[in-house]
């Protein structure tokens, strides 16, 4: 890009570009300098945006982590409707197919990152954390129109079933929809409510 061009949105722009490299490559691909390139910028607008790549890391994560805030408002609403397991399938699947995965590889992969990310996040992975309470959140409801039973534990439920999913979906070969919700229909079978 030319000096001098203002970038619309380049935060959002710079994100966007960490994500599709990281899907690409895995996080051994993710530098700055791919980053840049993908978004079609001059590395220097990145630390001008952000003190060093790692920041920036943290901030790519926060904002993928606060998307699943917008996953949890549609899943929570979509309670007493179609099946339980159902309703599972299409949000871990969902999960685990975006870069969500991608991003706990992330994690995982850079030490100094997840030293930056304890300061916010203190306990669990960022994205998988926030999906478990997405899960009990959602099965709360269910729970409160009697689709899972009164004694059902909710939290140890969902992540059992974060944890199913992130098997299923770490290979790199997604499962197919049917495979997913066997593995849900299974995980919820002792705590759905039987009329």
């Amino acid at each position: 890009m030319p000096t001098g061009v203002a970038i619309r949105d380049v935060r959002q722009q710079l994100f966007d570009a960490a994500e599709r490299v990281l899907l690409r490559g895995g996080p051994s691909a993710l530098t700055s300098r791919a980053v840049t390139t993908e978004a079609g910028c001059a590395k220097g607008v990145l630390h001008r945006h952000f003190v060093d790549f790692d920041e920036f890391l943290v901030e790519l994560i926060r904002d993928r982590t606060a998307r699943v805030t917008t996953q949890a408002e549609v899943l929570r609403s979509s309670a007493g409707t179609g099946t339980v397991a159902g309703n599972l399938t299409v949000v871990l699947t969902d999960l685990f197919t975006s870069v969500a995965a991608s991003i706990i590889s992330l994690v995982i992969f850079r030490d100094d990152l997840r030293v930056r990310l304890r300061q916010t996040y203190p306990t669990g992975v960022p994205l998988l954390a926030e999906a478990a309470a997405m899960i009990s959140a959602y099965l709360l409801a269910e729970r409160d129109l009697g689709r899972i039973a009164a004694d059902a534990d909710v939290d140890t439920v969902a992540l059992t079933l974060i944890g199913s999913g992130h098997l299923l979906f770490a290979g790199g070969n997604p499962p197919d929809a049917d495979a997913v919700l066997k593995v849900m229909s299974s995980a919820i079978a002792g705590v759905t409510a039987h009329r």
